[in-house]
């Protein structure tokens, strides 16, 4: 899946999390979850649960513990959804 039809997506998962609303519009693949969007470490869990429900994809905790930031979780969604 190409990042122009990820993003999007990823967009719809993270809005209820942020605590950035202008890092988050102006979101890209290099976006750090945390550091940027200021999205805490329980949230994150929401978020990946929230991405493995939309992607029908089962997450790894190796795959959490690196999916950190825009462009490492659409590798690893991508990386999935090709498995």
């Amino acid at each position: 899946m190409t990042n122009e039809a990820l993003i999007p997506k990823l967009k719809t998962i993270i809005a209820p999390y942020i605590q950035d609303e202008e890092a988050f519009k102006n979101l890209t693949v290099d976006t750090d979850f945390v550091k940027d969007l200021k999205i805490n470490s329980a949230n994150l869990v929401d978020i990946i649960l929230d991405i493995e429900d939309e992607f029908d994809i089962r997450l790894e905790n190796e795959d959490m513990e690196k999916m950190l930031d825009v462009k490492s979780a659409i590798a690893i969604i991508n990386t999935k959804l090709k498995a």
